[in-house]
């Protein structure tokens, strides 16, 4: 547990979560997303190393990754704003069917195991990755507000599977949005705007259960990691502005087929972690 810590070992796990704050920030603001593709394989990976109880190590990365994320993503909305990349309309008329999806999502979460939903989750990604490599830019007119039938669908399936896992659904949110006619920065810049409410309610959702299970995790409230909390802030806030200041000065397709890209990337190690059966037996 942290508290039997020796010094040595309190400033490795200070320096590993600073080194994984600076890109999960940036990435955070370059693609929309709050970090938490990112941040739950480092979050699990330094718990385990730090021998946090295995059975709740999948819980506590998420539910921390989500308190992360709400600074960030409030850093990463108000950047985008700026350059006029975030619709409200989406977020009115779309975010209530996300807020039922996360809470639904957290309570599952809270009861499952991970591992069946990280090979679904792999595969979702694998797919979106794909439609945004193939995607043609044509120049579509913006729809500020898609069929009702449309958004309880996306809206909830968003927040059920980014409960779960710890992320804000900007994998989800971005290629729903192009596909209903939004250009990609604004579809970047609204998802952020969504992604802010999956991590309020997903972090109230965490908290919840983790006081409802009575878990005993090391310097924790349910299931956030107050010292990951507090050292991952400041960075990824901050890098969080230079992501998403970075995106609206180079080529809008190119960020698509980048996001694409990444995608492929994290749905491979989401696999990865699906291999390593042990980890969640």
């Amino acid at each position: 547990m942290i508290e039997s810590f020796e010094f040595n070992q309190i400033i490795f796990f200070v320096i590993i979560m600073v080194l994984a704050a600076f890109p999960v920030g940036f990435f955070a603001g370059l693609f929309g997303i709050g970090g938490g593709l990112i941040t739950v394989p480092f979050l699990f990976f330094i718990f385990e190393a730090f021998n946090i109880d295995k059975f709740y190590i999948m819980h506590l990365a998420v539910g921390t990754s989500f308190a992360i994320i709400i600074p960030t993503s409030i850093s990463s909305v108000l950047t985008h704003k700026k350059h006029k990349s975030v619709d409200i309309n989406i977020i009115k008329n779309y975010g209530i069917f996300v807020i039922i999806g996360v809470l639904i999502g957290t309570f599952f979460a809270a009861i499952m195991k991970t591992r069946a939903l990280l090979l679904f989750f792999s595969l979702i990604v694998y797919f979106l990755g794909t439609y945004l490599l193939l995607l043609q830019n044509k120049t579509k007119k913006i729809k500020p507000n898609f069929s009702f039938y449309p958004r309880i669908i996306f809206g909830f399936i968003s927040g059920f599977i980014s409960a779960p896992m710890g992320i804000g659904g900007a994998i989800m949110n971005v290629p729903v949005l192009r596909y209903f006619g939004y250009p990609i920065n604004k579809a970047i810049g609204s998802a952020a705007a969504i992604g802010f409410i999956i991590a309020l309610f997903g972090s109230i959702g965490f908290i919840t259960t983790g006081s409802y299970l009575n878990v005993n995790l090391p310097l924790s409230v349910g299931f956030i990691n107050i010292p990951a909390f507090l050292i991952f802030i400041p960075i990824t806030t901050f890098m969080a502005r230079v992501g998403a200041n970075t995106v609206h000065k180079i080529n809008k397709e190119k960020v698509q087929r980048l996001f694409g890209v990444f995608l492929y990337v994290i749905g491979t190690i989401f696999l990865s972690r699906y291999l390593s059966i042990d980890l969640f037996n």
